[in-house]
């Protein structure tokens, strides 16, 4: 039996609201399922709370409202906060892809996880 775990799209406001109905989704009430781009790929693999056999479908609605409020403002800002941790050795990338998204360029947010899920788990991701 395929299980479905729906993202309410228009909660969305930003990755962090992500990262939290993601983890309410999968795993209920203040449940977890990623708080990184790096640990929501681990969970997508399995056993952070999704049926071990992957019979899971994400249905994200309102999926346009996501696209807008984790678009490139919301890239650029994410990718601020990455500059300031990051090893001097990946500065001038992280750099140049603040620059992008700062311009209106480049993948956003809502691209690097509907890649991610696509990566991951090919198949599963339904769009509303």
């Amino acid at each position: 039996m395929t299980v479905t775990y729906v993202i309410p799209g228009a909660e969305v406001t930003g990755l962090e609201r992500f990262w939290q109905l993601i983890g309410e989704a999968v795993n209920g009430p203040d449940g977890y399922f990623g708080r990184n781009l790096d640990a929501f790929a681990d969970c997508l693999s399995g056993g952070y709370g999704t049926p071990d056999d992957r019979d899971f479908v994400i249905e994200w609605r309102d999926h346009e409202l996501s696209r807008r409020a984790l678009g490139h403002q919301e890239t650029a800002r994410q990718l601020r906060l990455r500059l300031a941790r990051v090893p001097e050795v990946n500065r001038s990338l992280v750099q140049g892809q603040l620059d992008e998204a700062e311009a209106g360029r480049g993948p956003t947010v809502f691209d690097w996880l509907t890649g991610i899920i696509d990566e991951r788990a090919p198949g599963v991701l339904r769009l509303l």
